[in-house]
């Protein structure tokens, strides 16, 4: 790696990092998966006081807590970036892992109403991109402008339903996206996801897909959001196009769940209000000289944060290790790569960046699931490492 491409890494860092309460996972050659913290550019292990990332965040105060943590100095967090790519890893040196570890991971879907459109038109084009510009236009002249004011459950968007009933354009994505009840599914397996500067994958067969830029929020057991990270919710839009029971194949994946690159925890000087303030950018690059941006402003979702949250955890379903929570984009790519009318699709290689001024970056370089790095690290194995290691009796 070129000292200049080094120096870049230091962006992964939000602009403010030095007053943020940053914590992640790192792998560290001999022990094992350790939870981490930033504090003054190092990267500090507080596993000895905090076995899994789930432990710190069910914490009373968890930025308080990544700042007073007893913690051995591990390395520079440039090192541990620069070391974290798969072509570049040396096997001997600590690396950068997804920020999350017991958490189940769960996003909501179609909470956008650019996001809702897209949806529309994969269930009606049926996996067939080539047919998205017409259907696209068709619903834009039913639909218009009004769901990106609408309100999900409100009387007037129960009149809106009506209406597309009538005119037999109803949509199971509609009903999710102006009706009463959220979408929100299991995105991926516990300890599944990667991190930044991994491989991020793409089903094989696959051959009309896209990047999702989202934020996700971080959530105890009790419902408490306390913090937050970047995510890209890799999603293959001719499967889920072909059939809405698809969802699974479509987004569950070898590597198709990057998380990062750290937790930004709660404090004075970040809250859920910057979170519904985020705009999060996106920037596909290819080998081809493809380039791709476009943006994802949280300040446009149809529903609130904490209202999803609510929808997801509570008397009907529980979450003892807590959770993850996509909260869904409005980026829906639409410019053709190549034959007029095909729209976006990923190629082998493509990077893609996923960026917010306060959760830094995310960037993934796109492969075919088969060819990532296989996912052999699970539940028992954490276990028997923390055993191992005697951190799962300590308190804090």
């Amino acid at each position: 790696m070129s000292e200049a491409a080094y120096g870049d890494l230091l962006t992964a860092l939000p602009v403010d990092h030095e007053a943020g309460a940053l914590a992640g996972r790192v792998w560290r050659p001999g022990l094992g998966p350790s939870v981490a913290v930033v504090r003054n550019g190092d990267v500090l292990d507080v596993s000895a006081a905090c076995a899994t990332m789930s432990a710190l965040a069910a914490l009373p105060d968890p930025a308080k807590a990544v700042r007073t943590l007893p913690g051995e100095r591990i390395a520079p967090v440039a090192d541990i970036l620069a070391n974290t790519s798969p072509d570049t890893r040396d096997p001997t040196k600590p690396w950068l892992l997804a920020p999350v570890d017991l958490q189940v991971i769960k996003a909501a879907g179609v909470t956008f109403a650019v996001s809702m459109l897209e949806r529309v038109i994969e269930e009606r084009a049926r996996g067939d991109a080539s047919s998205a510009a017409a259907i696209r236009a068709e619903v834009t002249r039913l639909v218009g402008d009004d769901l990106s004011r609408l309100k999900p459950g409100s009387k007037e968007a129960m009149d809106l339903k009506t209406v597309l009933v009538a005119q037999n354009a109803w949509s199971q994505y509609l009903e999710v996206g102006i009706g009463p009840d959220a979408e929100v599914f299991t995105k991926a397996p516990t300890l599944s996801a990667v991190g930044t500067l991994m491989d991020a994958g793409i089903h094989p067969k696959s051959t009309w897909n896209n990047p999702e830029p989202e934020v996700v929020l971080v959530v105890t057991a009790e419902g408490r959001i306390v913090g937050a990270s970047l995510g890209n919710d890799v999603n293959l839009r001719d499967f889920e196009g072909r059939s809405a029971l698809l969802l699974s194949k479509a987004k569950d994946n070898n590597a198709s769940c990057a998380i990062g690159p750290f937790i930004r925890f709660f404090d004075e000087g970040f809250s859920l209000d910057d979170v519904r303030q985020t705009t999060v950018t996106l920037t596909v690059e290819g080998r081809d000289g493809f380039r791709l941006e476009g943006s994802s402003s949280i300040s446009k979702i149809s529903r609130d944060p904490e209202d999803l949250v609510a929808q997801t955890v509570g008397a009907n379903h529980q979450y003892p290790d807590g959770f993850v929570l996509f909260l869904g984009t409005m980026f829906a790519p639409t410019q053709d790569r190549g034959e007029a009318g095909m729209g976006f699709t990923h190629k082998p290689d493509d990077i893609v960046t996923i960026a917010a001024p306060k959760l830094g970056a995310l960037t993934n370089r796109i492969r075919p699931s088969s060819a990532c790095e296989p996912w052999t690290f699970g539940l028992t194995a954490l276990m028997t490492n923390l055993a191992q290691r005697g951190l799962l009796n300590q308190t804090v």
